[in-house]
């Protein structure tokens, strides 16, 4: 087992948080998917959230873009997590950035009770801006993963999340019809 699989089983360490993060078509639902399932695989008890208004694959289910998922609750905001998470494990939390600016003081309450808590979210908003709560998720975890996608102009690793559509509300649920990784160059170039 590695160093960094053991620091978080629960008894040894305590509680802890941890975030993926990164641009759209990046692989971060798919990270915290693997890691919630590698926690059910040790039978550990493990509960999943994700805001009840992202309903793009599915109402309950989290599902990446290559469509695997899991299981989770749909919740309002934030201070729900604390009340359904705090008996068990390991809780997952997808697409925080869509949650209010108290997730951070709720997974610190989870960890400092000796939880395991992965959250996986867009870093930046499509104006490349920091996005939401995670900015201070990043800077309360123990880990963070940042993961890039492809630029689809160049191939270089992407880390924003370009918007295809004329929309400027902060928050657009969209996929592939709305939305491309690019790098830096090619998010700044001029269309």
């Amino acid at each position: 087992m590695l160093f960094s699989e053991k620091i978080y089983q629960r008894g040894a360490y305590g509680g802890s948080i941890e975030v993926v993060s990164g641009s759209m078509f990046s692989g971060k639902t798919e990270e915290l998917i693997r890691r919630l399932k590698r926690a059910q695989i040790a039978k550990l008890q493990v509960e999943i959230f994700k805001p009840k208004t992202d309903i793009r694959y599915d109402e309950t289910a989290v599902v990446s873009h290559d469509h695997n998922s899991i299981q989770s609750t749909p919740v309002e905001n934030s201070s729900a997590i604390l009340l359904l998470g705090a008996n068990t494990q390991v809780v997952g939390i997808d697409e925080a950035q869509f949650f209010d600016d108290d997730l951070p003081e709720v997974v610190n309450k989870l960890a400092n009770k000796g939880i395991r808590v992965i959250i996986a979210g867009l870093d930046m908003d499509f104006a490349g801006k920091p996005f939401g709560p995670m900015p201070a998720l990043m800077a309360i975890a123990e880990h963070v993963t940042k993961v890039n996608a492809v630029c689809v102009r160049c191939g270089s690793p992407a880390m924003y999340s370009y918007r295809k559509v004329a929309n400027d509300a902060k928050i657009l649920l969209g996929e592939k019809e709305s939305y491309e990784p690019r790098c830096r160059p090619c998010f700044h170039a001029e269309d």
